[in-house]
């Protein structure tokens, strides 16, 4: 018979992480590039008006937005129906309108503030009044470039 001679457990090896930050990373722009930052929560409704002849901004980063419109189907009970102002998450009146563009101003560089544009995005329901209304507000503390919003329309190719 053979005597039996007590053997060694083998240990398993250590799991490497030579590729965990090959996979860290990997993941990090993963959600880099698949997650949207929030800009603004719209409280109104806009369905821009068509236009045929448009053109995109090239800078977004240079565009501040004032919403124009009725409130939301939640926010009906307590705002009414009217076309409100929205600037940033709130609603706002046109006396804060001079309030908004200062702070915009100063969120900039020096060498972009000229360069800012305030894109108006207007339901095309809204009456007329309320958007001169916010023109000249804007006419008052020197900004100058307005932009209007639209959504480009379909027109039938002639045959």
């Amino acid at each position: 018979m053979s005597k039996f001679t007590g053997k060694k457990k083998k240990e398993s090896p250590g799991i490497s992480t030579a590729s965990l930050p090959d996979i860290v990373f990997m993941l990090l722009f993963f959600f880099m590039v698949t997650t949207v930052m929030r800009e603004t929560t719209l409280k109104v409704q806009i369905k821009t008006p068509e236009a045929t002849e448009i053109a995109k901004l090239e800078r977004k980063s240079l565009v501040s937005y004032i919403y124009v419109g009725p409130p939301t189907k939640e926010l009906k009970a307590s705002f009414g129906t009217e076309p409100r102002i929205q600037l940033n998450d709130a609603f706002a009146s046109k006396e804060q309108i001079a309030e908004f563009v200062e702070a915009e101003r100063n969120a900039r560089d020096e060498a972009e503030r000229q360069l800012l544009t305030f894109s108006m995005k207007v339901d095309y329901a809204t009456k007329m009044g309320i958007v001169t209304d916010v023109k000249q507000e804007l006419r008052k503390v020197n900004a100058l470039k307005i932009n209007y919003s639209t959504r480009k329309k379909y027109v039938k190719p002639t045959e």
